[in-house]
């Protein structure tokens, strides 16, 4: 077993500790220089890594300079991370603005390098003002943590809520520069961290939204999203082994056979297998959106055991942040590495990164059922611990405000063990309830809007930032989609959920290519105006069949989407209109 091994142990029944959240502290990284030799058929010079360690940071080669893109050149200018470890940060929150802007250098510092540090400037909508993401791996949080995060974002009025994201994390807005040092140290003090989440980092790690609690789960995945999140950021210290990478990474534990974590479209997915009677993990490698290209991850042909899942992870992040391009910002992603030195070259580099330079074979035991009816996880479910249960409930396109937060909070602690799980389909769950105490919690009046039984078309809808606040959004989303399905549903009748994801621009942040239906946003024409619209997908598909969808129709006027939604949904998905449906009654 390896030195960044780590054996985990079953999950525990009720007793008194018996929700008690997995604390791990993850071993800070060895670097390792690779030796020469490597992927079958490419030649050695393009095996060089492009980065070299430099005064405890990674940095990218004078000789591999030539034709990077701006982001890069922002980085090899000031290191990004030394606004955290060097607490950079204080000098630069005692600036104005008007101060910051006198210099590119402190420019750069609030528009590009403070979101390694979880903050982006909404220079385009909302100048001084930040979105701060945290890192919640697995989407599990606390009663204390919502608290306190609805007191950060209540002092800012009209200017803060919150977010629930696509990837099971929060994401805070109308943060000013000055308050954000002691808004990092109130995090710390209540077990939360934004570092690394943005730009060219390791995002945050999902995991089965109901793990742990599950009845029907393969294994509990927060023990081990819970120990790469630590890895990945040094136990929220700062880990500059994984900060220069060429572009965003995501990471996934699959724990349930309905593949809640959408493994497909994640860079690294650990996809529960056994192995000669050993539990472990085959790996899934390479799927990402972006405006360019959308690809599903593929199989690295790899197998690791359960309690040693770090070294392979650290393997592949380095052979990324070592050979990965660094030039169009369309092409940097882990997949166009993957595509140019072919997976078994891709594969041959990871192993040569892994101690003793080992990577088992994949398993063909794979215990994800591929038959399985993917499991709703809104309303009232037992848990398997005997007399509990979760209720999932349905927050409208996951915006939250802070009273709400409060509220959810309070609930948390009234009803249950004082957790929350936020989930990809910006949803929350209440877990850990004493059935005694289900009928209560039903009748709160936040459950009221946030419904465990929303309407069928309300249950699968997903809506990105938008340009309320996103300054790359191209129309808004977040409201635009709770009218289009609200109108939509007054017309037609579904018999069953019907995925709609909205985007904002081709970054597709939406995820509108999973969806059953989904809409990107874009600029289009109308009786020779130019006007708000958006290019239609169709058929994305998750769980066991999950393939992404493609353009049904580019650059519809979003004052002509409920037609189309309506015909749609009549035509592919078995919807009646209302009024047919009343007549036969």
């Amino acid at each position: 077993m390896s030195s960044l091994s780590l054996k985990f142990l079953a999950p525990s029944m009720p007793n008194s500790n018996r929700f008690r959240p997995t604390r791990l502290q993850a071993t800070p990284p060895q670097t390792v220089v690779p030796p020469a030799t490597g992927a079958v058929g490419i030649d050695v010079e393009r095996l060089e890594p492009r980065v070299e360690e430099k005064e405890g940071y990674f940095v990218l080669k004078e000789k591999f300079r030539q034709g990077i893109n701006p982001p890069e050149k922002v980085k090899i200018e000031k290191e990004p991370m030394k606004l955290f470890m060097e607490n950079g940060i204080e000098e630069l929150s005692k600036m104005s603005l008007e101060e910051i802007e006198k210099s590119k250098l402190s420019k750069d510092d609030i528009d590009v390098r403070l979101k390694w540090l979880g903050l982006f400037h909404r220079r385009k909508h909302h100048y001084g003002r930040f979105m701060m993401r945290l890192k919640l791996p697995n989407g599990v949080t606390t009663s204390a943590q919502t608290r306190y995060l609805a007191s950060v974002i209540k002092k800012y009025r009209k200017d803060g809520c919150a977010d629930v994201t696509t990837r099971q994390n929060w994401q805070i807005r109308g943060v000013v520069l000055p308050d954000v040092p002691e808004i990092l140290k109130g995090l710390e003090e209540v077990g939360l961290t934004s570092l690394q989440s943005g730009m060219d980092n390791v995002r945050n790690p999902v995991g089965n939204p109901i793990a742990g609690i599950d009845p029907d789960e393969i294994v509990d995945t927060r023990p081990y999203t819970n120990l790469l999140s630590q890895y990945i950021t040094a136990n929220s210290r700062g880990n500059p082994a994984f900060t220069n990478l060429p572009r965003k990474w995501n990471v996934c534990v699959i724990g349930s056979h309905d593949l809640y974590e959408h493994p497909h479209i994640n860079d690294l997915a650990y996809m529960p297998a056994t192995k000669n009677g050993r539990f472990g993990f085959n790996l899934l490698v390479g799927g990402f959106f972006s405006p360019k290209r959308c690809a599903e991850a593929i199989p690295l042909d790899a197998w690791v055991p359960g309690d040693d899942i770090l070294p392979v992870c650290k393997a592949i992040l380095e052979a990324f942040r070592d050979l990965g391009t660094r030039g169009n910002r369309q092409k940097c992603r882990m997949m166009w590495l993957i595509d140019e030195l072919g997976i078994e070259g891709f594969r041959a580099e990871v192993v040569k990164r892994m101690p003793q330079q080992h990577l088992e074979r994949e398993s063909s035991e794979d215990l994800v059922q591929k038959q399985w009816e993917r499991r709703d996880y809104l309303g009232v479910h037992p848990q398997k611990q005997v007399g509990y249960s979760f209720v999932g409930i349905h927050v409208p396109v996951g915006r939250v405000q802070a009273d709400e937060m409060d509220e959810l909070a309070r609930l948390a602690d009234e009803y249950g063990s004082g957790e929350l799980r936020l989930t990809v389909e910006q949803n929350i769950i209440i877990p850990n309830i004493e059935n005694s105490k289900i009928e209560a919690l039903l009748k709160e009046p936040l459950l009221e809007r946030f419904s465990p039984e929303p309407p069928l078309l309300m249950k699968g809808l997903v809506a990105c930032t938008g340009n309320q606040f996103c300054g790359q959004a191209i129309i808004e989303t977040k409201a635009r989609a709770l009218k289009v399905t609200e109108d939509v549903n007054r017309q037609v009748s579904v018999p069953r959920p019907v995925r709609m994801h909205w985007t904002g621009c081709p970054n597709t942040c939406g995820q509108v290519q999973v969806a059953d239906i989904g809409f990107m946003g874009c600029m289009t024409r109308k009786d020779g105006k130019v006007v708000e619209g958006a290019d239609v997908f169709l058929g994305g598909k998750i769980g066991s069949d999950s393939h992404l969808g493609d353009i049904y129709k580019k650059g519809v006027p979003c004052d002509d989407l409920v037609p189309l939604v309506v015909d749609l949904l009549i035509n592919r998905f078995g919807a009646v209109r209302r009024e047919t449906e009343e007549a036969e009654d």
